[in-house]
């Protein structure tokens, strides 16, 4: 998966949050509201596609988490990206 052109993350608070910016933002308005971790993946993401097992990886090296949990974690975010169409 990877992330679209067209948006950007900034932290915000104690969050991040990713907008469109460009001709990007005439087809997406929304924001996207995400924790660190969700921040971590979007930058992992953002730089080169990366599978499912790429991203548990890197999860697991950076986190102290059980793997399980990870994996639901990284599942659930890629499907509100992609709801979104954010990634391809």
């Amino acid at each position: 998966m990877k992330i679209k052109s067209g948006f950007v993350i900034e932290e915000v608070g104690d969050g991040y949050l990713a907008v469109a910016v460009g001709d990007r933002a005439d087809e997406f308005s929304g924001l996207v509201r995400m924790n660190a971790t969700g921040a971590f993946l979007w930058k992992l993401i953002e730089e080169r596609d990366m599978s499912k097992d790429e991203l548990l990886s890197a999860v697991l090296r950076e986190y102290d988490v059980d793997e399980a949990i990870a994996k639901a974690d990284i599942d659930r975010f890629e499907a509100q990206l992609r709801e979104g169409g954010i990634i391809e």
